[in-house]
């Protein structure tokens, strides 16, 4: 067998040289003698020898030139309000993500969201935060044009080194009427994704309404969970006050499956002598303040255990309103956050002896901003064990924003994001009623 010289070259594509043996150097010697007798047998091994060595470098110098060059790696854009975020902005993020090798993600401005849609829910700032937390975006652009202009698209291709530009397969028409990525299609830098369906930023909204109005009426619907409605597919008829029926937020179309929850899950496990840090919650409207949380908790040790509350847990705790999103939404929002590790689905409430060894949990934790901050009062408490085990710690929430916080937001403008939403839900509607399918 023949001793074989390895060449790897970019792309992980493998070339083996065959370096010649000392016999098959003497058969060619011995070759060369009989054509050319009149040569010195020295000069004829020399030229052999020397034959081998330039190949040998001429070889080497060119695996080390091609080893040298790096691909230029895929930037893609993708761009959007992310007001209300759900799963399905982080779920159009991870299709954008593997689409290229770094994705940039442009925020639009509050200003921008005004003219084009009507005020946002969140400010720019905890928008920003949001983004920039979900574990497939490389890097955040601020105050991004709604439309993607001449001047805008220019920039992306020659400062920030984008290659294509991403959205998704429902259409985004300005007020004007025309498509706001017509330029990207144009230039032939346009990639398109599927939608996430069964969410949306105005699914969310005529949730919170449909409560709000629900909740001021009285009718509990047999004290049934909205929530468990919502995820049911049980559509709602309001009564408009004029003996009309008044429609509220469209069927849920929600299909949780395992293969979404592996697309999210970071695949990993912590280690047997990781510092496991554990926090709960309903995560209900997944906001800023969930993110900042997860964030200063996550610095506290190795691996971060999240866990979240049924809907009935929620709704026990809350109020029958409560959860807006039922627990796959909440589950899957939570798992796309960079700062967590893992989560439990459908957490108990109180955190027992056996649940602390069957995780190896070091630390539990809680926020000083939280929809319930009652627990001290409750009997059991629900950290009675974890206190008297003495690893329970309380920490300062960055942010001063809940659930009921993004609420009292939607029903301070409740007019707007009615007539916002109406406007929205009838291109949903045509959305659904033309949609074909399209792998992900």
């Amino acid at each position: 067998m023949p001793e074989l010289l390895p060449i790897t070259f970019p792309g992980k594509t493998h070339f083996s040289f065959p370096l010649p043996s000392p016999m098959e150097v003497l058969s060619v010697r011995n070759l060369l003698s009989d054509l050319f007798p009149s040569s010195e047998p020295n000069i004829v091994g020399t030229c052999i020898i020397g034959a081998v060595v330039l190949l040998f470098f001429v070889s080497f110098s060119l695996w080390r030139g091609l080893s040298g060059r790096r691909r230029k790696p895929v930037r893609v854009y993708m761009d959007g309000c992310f007001d209300m975020m759900h799963y399905g902005h982080c779920n159009a993020l991870r299709q954008a993500r593997a689409l290229g090798d770094e994705l940039v993600v442009g925020v639009v401005s509050d200003k921008e969201i005004i003219a084009n849609k009507g005020p946002p829910v969140s400010p720019l700032y905890e928008r920003m935060l949001m983004v920039a937390a979900v574990k497939w975006v490389d890097e955040v652009i601020s105050d991004a044009p709604y439309a993607i202009n001449e001047e805008f698209m220019k920039k992306l291709f020659t400062e920030y080194n984008i290659d294509y530009i991403i959205h998704g397969d429902d259409s985004c028409l300005l007020p004007d009427g025309t498509d706001a990525y017509a330029l990207a299609k144009k230039a032939g830098r346009y990639k398109q994704i599927k939608r996430t369906e069964g969410v949306s930023s105005t699914d969310i909204v005529g949730r919170m309404l449909l409560c709000v109005r629900e909740r001021s009426t009285g009718d509990k619907h047999g004290h049934a969970s909205l929530q468990r409605q919502f995820s049911h597919g049980h559509g709602q008829k309001l009564d408009g006050g004029s003996g009309s029926p008044r429609s509220g937020t469209r069927i849920s179309r929600f299909l949780p499956t395992s293969r979404r929850i592996v697309q999210f899950s970071n695949g990993k496990g912590a280690g047997s002598e990781s510092r496991i840090i554990y926090i709960d919650g309903a995560f209900d409207l997944f906001h800023a303040g969930h993110v900042e949380i997860l964030r200063v908790v996550q610095a506290l040790g190795d691996f971060l255990l999240v866990g979240i509350y049924s809907d009935q847990t929620v709704s026990s705790v809350q109020g029958a309103h409560r959860p807006i999103m039922n627990l796959h939404e909440r589950s899957l929002s939570v798992l796309a956050c960079r700062y967590v590790d893992e989560v439990i689905i459908g957490a108990p409430r109180e955190v027992s002896k056996d649940m602390i060894t069957t995780f190896n949990i070091s630390l539990v934790v809680h926020g000083t901003i939280s929809e319930n901050m009652g627990f001290m009062k409750e009997q059991p408490n629900p950290y009675r064990v974890p206190m008297d085990m003495g690893i329970f710690k309380q920490l300062e929430s960055p942010l001063n924003i809940t659930t009921s916080t993004i609420i009292r937001r939607i029903v301070a403008n409740h007019e707007a994001y009615q007539k916002r939403n109406e406007m929205k839900e009838a291109s949903e509607r045509k959305y659904y009623e033309n949609r074909t399918y399209i792998s992900e």
